[in-house]
């Protein structure tokens, strides 16, 4: 609602791209709240991004799928986007592609971990390779002195009122898993990944 998970996918996208041979594509899922409801809670304008529809997700070769956290679950938009990809699922289109996760939060106890946890059962219906940074980010993974978002599960910010932007660390989380993902999904692909 606020750009925080746009952030941290533009650094997703990045890092995905720094690896040889790799395309990464930055896409957004439609919005389901009316235009007057989001004015209310001040919602800046959608970005630019492109809107996804189910059946293009079996293009792709891998994913790195990110949304904020609504009571520690995935938002409904990307929920609702979801639930239309039952053609996918119904002929395993998206079964051995591997897909990593990425979550913004309101707060430090507001759910990044149990957001992941509950988005895995979405990516396990579809067959799909679950792909967590594990601690690869390095040092990066056990800073203690600063405020930082994300975990094992994957990179991730905290938004607070929205007025707290993702930090460089955050950032720099979210490059790695941007390009760890890009990686393995190169090398499940094999010599022939584009």
């Amino acid at each position: 609602m606020y750009g925080h998970v746009e952030k941290l996918a533009q650094e997703i996208r990045k890092g995905a791209a720094s690896v040889e041979g790799v395309e990464a594509k930055l896409w957004q899922v439609p919005e389901t709240l009316q235009e007057d409801v989001l004015s209310k809670m001040s919602a800046p304008p959608k970005s630019d991004a492109p809107i996804i529809t189910p059946n293009e997700l079996a293009e792709a070769d891998g994913f790195v799928f990110g949304f904020p956290t609504r009571f520690g679950m995935m938002a409904a938009q990307f929920k609702a986007f979801l639930d239309a990809t039952g053609g996918l699922w119904r002929t395993q289109q998206l079964a051995g592609k591997p897909a990593g996760i990425f979550y913004s939060t309101g707060s430090q106890g507001g759910g990044q971990e149990t957001t992941a946890l509950t988005a895995i059962t979405q990516l396990v219906h579809h067959g799909m390779i679950f792909v967590p940074i594990g601690y690869t980010f390095g040092a990066g993974m056990f800073e203690m002195e600063k405020v930082k978002g994300g975990s094992p599960y994957g990179a991730g910010t905290f938004a607070g009122d929205g007025s707290r932007q993702p930090t460089e660390l955050e950032l720099e989380q979210a490059f790695h898993q941007g390009k760890y993902i890009a990686v393995i999904s190169k090398k499940l692909k094999g010599p022939s990944a584009a």
